[in-house]
């Protein structure tokens, strides 16, 4: 029996509160994102966050930045040399607790910021050099408590694969977490990796067989612990940003799908187009919507559930070019 293709859900993401134009920075000013605000922004509902508002700071106020070592750096207004360090490190515990309870898909945060920023943050040391080689406060505690997460700097998402990956990982995590939220089987997980296999394939190879593994010895585990599991390794295969060789080899394998069903003029145009978007010729979008067009001409449920075809809402544009 043909199952029905799954509606793309709707993440809940948490996100840096300046990027959305809230006036919350140290000036007084905002940063907002127009890529988070008017591309993403339909497509998501925004959980968003502000650690030095809401650790009673205001806005404006003083600068702030990160001092001392970078495994362990103070917070701390350079004019006052007021240390910060307890009170944010503080509202970061308790923000990132009730966060982790409130079914986050992933989290946008503000790059270069003492609190929020995720890379390469200035640590100032003693000779007053600065080295980017710091993480934000409230970022730190956000990973620590939630490794599993698919969390982003606004600034990386600039970067076109880099952004599809994050977008891949969101809407991913998004899926599952409507699985595993409802009364789900060993066969749902099942369906669920199945779907996800080309993508997986994609992304992380090995990955993919040890889930794989994971999920058909999935009876013998218990529930929880199989779901926490997966969750994790899935997250993580998908956090490997794909090369064009993996999806070269992956969208070859899934035309072998189709060999037995077109004849061999369609086969030889399939791969041919799948080499020209391995040569840079073509975008990706091209062979995945001949992909398409001849599955669902043969009724190859197989390939027409698989979410490599469409991760993310079309109007993101994921696919453009890889």
């Amino acid at each position: 029996m043909t199952r029905a293709i799954p509606t793309m859900p709707r993440p809940r993401l948490g996100v840096s509160a300046c990027l959305l134009g809230s006036a919350v920075r140290f000036d007084g000013g905002h940063q907002r994102d127009d890529f988070v605000v008017a591309r993403l922004g339909p497509h998501v509902d925004w959980v968003p966050v502000c650690p030095e508002v809401e650790a009673g700071l205001g806005a404006p106020r003083p600068s702030m930045r990160l001092e001392g070592r970078p495994e362990a750096p103070r917070l701390v207004e350079p004019r006052s040399g007021r240390d910060l360090t307890e009170t944010l490190d503080a509202t970061a515990t308790a923000r990132v607790a009730a966060l982790a309870g409130n079914a986050l898909d992933g989290f946008i945060l503000k790059k270069d910021s003492p609190t929020c920023g995720l890379h390469r943050v200035r640590v100032w040391g003693d000779h007053g050099q600065a080295e980017r080689t710091g993480r934000g406060l409230f970022a730190a505690r956000l990973v620590e408590v939630m490794p599993a997460l698919p969390v982003e700097e606004e600034g990386r998402l600039r970067d076109r694969r880099l952004r599809e990956s994050f977008l891949i990982r969101v809407f991913t995590h998004a899926r599952l977490a409507c699985l595993l939220s409802s009364d789900w089987t060993h066969r749902d997980l099942v369906a669920f990796h199945t779907d996800h296999k080309m993508l997986l394939l994609a992304s992380h190879p090995t990955a993919a067989g040890d889930l794989g593994r994971l999920v058909a010895d999935g009876r013998s585990i218990d529930r929880d612990t199989l779901a926490s599991r997966y969750r994790t390794g899935l997250m993580r295969a998908l956090s490997r940003v794909t090369s064009v060789g993996r999806m070269v080899n992956t969208l070859h394998h899934m035309v072998g799908h189709l060999t037995r069903r077109i004849d061999r003029a369609s086969s030889r145009e399939m791969h041919e187009c799948i080499d020209g978007f391995g040569r840079g010729e073509v975008p990706l979008a091209v062979p995945l919507t001949l992909l398409r067009h001849h599955a669902r001409r043969t009724g190859i449920d197989y390939l027409l559930r698989q979410t490599l075809c469409e991760p993310c809402p079309p109007s993101l544009q994921l696919h453009a070019a890889l």
